[in-house]
């Protein structure tokens, strides 16, 4: 019998129980579906955050206090104290960090500001004034404070476009007095709608010269952050070296093992991330795997039911002449077309979903959320339904042909 005969009465078999039918690749259709959804949304996350990390450039290098963290044990490490100004002024001097090109101390936390009867929680970024360059920040209104006003620990303030919003509306807000910390902060400038900007978002941050956010908002003498940039890219591993031997001598370390500070740049940055998000990725996309196999288990066992309700159709078939092959091959079709099918249908939902799913993600959260279709995901989502209409196929298709046609034809 031809490979042609074979399909077509595999699918006249399958059109005689059309609701079945259906009902018995729903179990593919939603594992498929979930699996391609997870891998999309997955790399769209990924994208998400790594576009985040680099928009700080592949030429910035953090310094973070504390031993880096390996796993939740550590995590109170985070919260050193370890980077003081006289590390910052060691990393200042040429002779000892050569490839430095600009180096911007920060201190940060959450903190609640005050206008008239108006009040909103926000982000306080204590920074200098290259925060312009390193975060390519630009007033959209008024101006950024000076390495004068960073000496003299004034108090002034450039504001994100939503604690504009939030504070003054429709009003200007140059010129005017927030209250942090009952201290009264001069609004010199007003940024653009930014966003996201590595981990921080500019649109819910005020930037405060460091020195008046250690004195006056945070009270403390260390450092959260050291921002460093240097002059290229090929730059990067020396310049790395040189802070770790800086900071060491300057904090009497002699065992690399006893650092208390750790060092992060961009590439270390995504490559962790990828490596996090891929894992978790993988680990939910078995977790939607588990529904293919019940899907394959269901399709066993209704291909089972059919074989018994269609024992005189195998009966007959035998005694007009079918061979085993021909049984088993009729059956094996049938249960193939099922998993294919519902591939099929389950890729083209799951592809429906993630569009669904990154236009609200993009136009009502308002992240800067991509559409990924996971072309490898397809792949093997449709191999993958094929392979378990092949696998969970075999026994009730075996099965019909091994019948003896006498019996079958008896068969009631």
């Amino acid at each position: 019998m031809t490979l042609k005969n074979n399909f077509k009465i595999a699918i006249d078999g399958l059109k005689a129980h059309k609701m079945r039918s259906i009902l018995t690749i729903l179990g593919i259709v939603i594992g498929i579906a979930a699996i391609i959804l997870i891998m999309s949304l997955g790399a769209g996350a990924q994208d998400l955050i790594l576009s985040q990390i680099q928009g700080l450039g592949s030429k910035t290098i953090a310094v973070a206090p504390g031993r880096e963290p390996k796993g939740p044990t550590d995590i109170a490490q985070i919260l050193s104290d370890s980077l003081k100004e006289k590390d910052l002024l060691e990393l200042n001097k040429k002779t000892n960090v050569p490839m430095l090109k600009n180096i911007m101390p920060i201190v940060f936390g959450g903190e609640t500001a005050a206008f008239e009867n108006e009040t909103y929680r926000m982000t306080i970024f204590g920074a200098s004034e290259l925060i312009m360059d390193i975060f390519d920040l630009s007033p959209e209104k008024g101006f950024f404070f000076t390495e004068e006003d960073i000496k003299n620990n004034a108090s002034v303030a450039i504001i994100g476009a939503k604690i504009k919003e939030e504070l003054f509306g429709s009003s200007e807000a140059l010129g005017k007095k927030i209250k942090i910390k009952n201290r009264s902060f001069t609004v010199i400038g007003v940024l653009p709608k930014k966003g996201q900007v590595s981990f921080f978002n500019f649109d819910e941050i005020a930037i405060v010269p460091y020195t008046t956010a250690q004195k006056y908002i945070f009270g403390i003498k260390y450092f959260h952050r050291f921002m460093i940039e240097t002059e290229t890219e090929s730059d990067i591993e020396r310049t790395v070296s040189d802070i770790k031997t800086t900071l060491r001598n300057s904090h009497n370390i002699t065992d690399p093992e006893k650092d208390d500070f750790f060092i992060e740049t961009q590439a270390d940055l995504v490559s962790r991330i990828s490596t996090i998000t891929d894992i978790l990725t993988l680990f939910l996309v078995a977790v939607a795997a588990i529904s293919l196999i019940v899907g394959g288990i269901g399709i066993m066992n209704i291909m089972l039911v059919s074989v018994t309700e269609r024992t005189n159709e195998i009966g007959l078939r035998k005694a007009l002449g079918a061979t085993k092959k021909n049984i088993l091959s009729q059956f094996i079709f049938e249960a193939i077309i099922l998993t294919i099918s519902g591939g099929v249908i389950g890729i083209s939902l799951g592809v429906l979903f993630s569009l669904i799913a990154s236009f609200i993600l993009s136009r009502f959260v308002g992240l800067d959320w991509q559409f990924s279709f996971p072309i490898i995901g397809a792949i093997i989502g449709f191999a993958v339904s094929a392979f378990i209409g092949l696998v969970f196929g075999f026994y009730p298709a075996r099965k019909a042909s091994m019948k003896n046609p006498i019996e079958a034809l008896r068969y009631e």
